[in-house]
């Protein structure tokens, strides 16, 4: 692991994206004390059944707030209009500037394939940017980077034009109550909106202690879809043993387009995993 702390930036289209698609590794990076900030690039106002705009925005910028407190973490959400994300250079350029003032070591974001158009507008500007953090006369008002970070891919469902490729793949089979209350922090999501969304809000229950214990169930479906769908490379990188027995995982692609995972910076990125550790 490297002597200063690592910088992670997550940058998803919606203030829940990071910890719903990562926060098994946000957990590893904040209890090892490194940096570690959630953006979220739209205002989040459109989330909800029945609140919008600047109510629901305030909201959802007090919930992203103590999910990020709870792990010393920050937070910080992009006023861009949450369902009409698009991406525009207004949009890129304000993830170089991002990307150049943090100087992150590794950046998260979503696929170009998502579901979600703002999931895919992030995940274009994202692409678009790691080249050009490293031009001066683009964006001149923040100082360039003399190297991209490494930038990776979260973890989703989809298959066309491409399935999604683990490069990385993390056994969170322990982390699922410290993600559980994470998510928790984004009440107006997780109890009210997805449920509704998905039809599935009578079943929420009201109780503080069996809404956790409903959402736990929530999550461990959904993670362990990632585990199942990726267990040869859990074994490739726990063992038979343990790559067998996980039971929830997380899971990242790599981006072509900045700098490349190479041994040294699997190991330095990701430290707490067994392949890295090996030589």
């Amino acid at each position: 692991m490297s002597p200063l702390p690592l910088r992670l930036l997550i940058l998803g289209a919606h203030p829940d994206d990071a910890e719903f698609h990562a926060g098994g590794l946000i957990l590893h990076y904040t209890r090892a004390g490194h940096v570690v900030k959630l953006v979220s690039a739209t205002d989040g106002g459109a989330g909800h059944q029945t609140l919008s705009g600047p109510p629901l925005t305030e909201i959802r910028s007090r919930e992203a707030r103590a999910a990020a407190q709870l792990v010393g973490a920050t937070a910080e959400l992009w006023p861009f209009p949450d369902g009409r994300l698009e991406p525009s250079l207004e949009l890129r350029e304000r993830v170089i500037r991002e990307i150049r003032t943090f100087r992150p070591d590794l950046v998260l974001t979503h696929r170009t394939c998502d579901y979600h158009p703002d999931h895919r507008a992030i995940g274009q500007a994202v692409q678009d940017a790691s080249y050009l953090v490293t031009v001066p006369s683009i964006c001149p008002d923040a100082p360039i980077l003399r190297r991209d970070p490494v930038v990776a891919t979260m973890n989703d469902r989809f298959t066309r034009p491409t399935p999604m490729r683990a490069d990385v793949v993390l056994d969170i089979t322990d982390d699922l109550s410290a993600i559980t209350r994470l998510c928790a922090c984004h009440a107006s999501q997780f109890f009210d909106w997805l449920p509704f969304n998905q039809q599935q809000l009578d079943a929420v229950p009201t109780g503080e202690a069996d809404r956790l214990a409903w959402l736990s169930g929530q999550l461990r479906g959904s993670l362990r879809t990632y585990a199942d769908r990726f267990r040869a490379e859990l074994i490739a990188t726990y063992g038979p043993r343990q790559g067998t027995a996980a039971e929830l995982a997380e899971a990242f692609e790599i981006s072509e387009y900045a700098a490349p995972l190479d041994a040294a910076a699997r190991r330095r990125l990701f430290w707490f995993l067994p392949e890295a550790a090996t030589p």
